[in-house]
């Protein structure tokens, strides 16, 4: 379980993006009543079961739990077309938990101690997707169940080095590297110290700009002699953009005035569009085509579920009006 990818944490939420046209197909009626003004009514959470797998019923109250564990959000605050879709992937997550009972997967305590340690780091830092740390463990670790066996289904997916170089092949475009200049400045406070630091800089060479970066420049580059990186056009504000790809090589520029206070651009190098070596985009394609053999295998093997199990969608009894995909 340890050796699960971090990729996987990322399938399960885009799952429905893929399985729409599978989802509640033909199963009850197209749409229920909306409550007024987005309200659910206590009455309009017992309709009865919005989903059946196996037997098991699953209710309104359950849909809720699920949205605010998974988001945190009111669920009464979304528009139907996302709760249609976030039904549909709760629908595909209720199949895979099925179908992971019926195996008899189940999750080791440390499992589960390290999951609950990888929600709680992920909350701090932003990175991870799904359930909160503070949603009941039951659905907390029912999440996991579905982590876990969905990694079954992918654990053997892998990317060949052939089609790696087919995807290179087909879309040389993408890894064209436009025109990139890197780029140094002097940021200070007043327009008077700028127009005395470009008078200390006529006909001073890069020693001298890199040493009074590091001792006049407000900007947080002045730790790095003054060097802001490499840029290519639509990084930096245009009127920053107009003055530093008109430079030469080795060229500051006159004082350009910004929200920041005043600044002196010196153009290091000019860097011509390139392109990437299939090497050099190795990484990055890898990434992409394992993404999407993932999604493709878990979203096959969920339509093998949906013509094995015995399930039915009801979103009739749904609180909101359901609307079904297009795709």
């Amino acid at each position: 379980m340890c050796g699960m990818p971090r990729l996987l944490t990322k399938v399960l939420p885009v799952l429905a993006a893929v399985c729409l046209s599978v989802v509640a197909c033909g199963r009850g009626s197209d749409q229920g009543a909306a409550a007024p003004g987005g309200e659910v009514s206590p009455g309009r959470l017992d309709r009865g079961p919005v989903l059946i797998v196996e037997g098991r019923e699953v209710s309104n109250s359950d849909f809720r739990a699920y949205l605010e564990a998974v988001g945190g959000e009111d669920p009464a605050g979304l528009p139907d077309e996302s709760l249609s879709r976030l039904f549909d992937r709760f629908v595909d997550e209720r199949i895979l938990l099925e179908a992971a009972r019926e195996r008899n997967i189940s999750l080791s305590e440390d499992e589960k101690r390290a999951y609950l340690a990888r929600l709680a780091t992920d909350s701090l830092t932003g990175e991870g997707e799904g359930m909160r740390p503070a949603a009941p463990l039951d659905r907390l670790f029912e999440r996991l169940l579905v982590e876990k066996y969905t990694y079954q289904i992918i654990r053997d997916v892998q990317v060949e080095p052939a089609e790696i170089q087919d995807h290179y092949d087909r879309n040389m475009k993408d890894f064209l590297l436009p025109e990139r200049a890197q780029v140094s400045q002097i940021l200070v406070d007043t327009e008077d110290k700028a127009v005395s630091v470009l008078r200390r800089l006529d006909r001073a060479g890069e020693a001298e700009f890199r040493k009074i970066a590091r001792e006049e420049s407000a900007g947080p580059e002045a730790a790095r002699n003054g060097v802001m990186g490499v840029f290519k056009p639509g990084d930096l504000p245009a009127d920053m953009e107009r003055v530093i790809f008109s430079l030469s090589e080795g060229r500051t520029s006159q004082v350009v005035e910004s929200a920041y206070g005043y600044h002196i651009f010196r153009l290091d190098k000019k860097f011509p569009p390139a392109l990437w070596s299939v090497s050099e985009a190795a990484p990055a394609i890898r990434g992409r085509l394992l993404a999407q053999k993932i999604l493709d295998a878990v979203a096959l093997h969920l339509e093998g579920l949906k013509d094995t199990l015995t399930w039915e969608a009801r979103p009739e009894n749904l609180f909101f009006t359901y609307l079904r995909s297009n795709g």
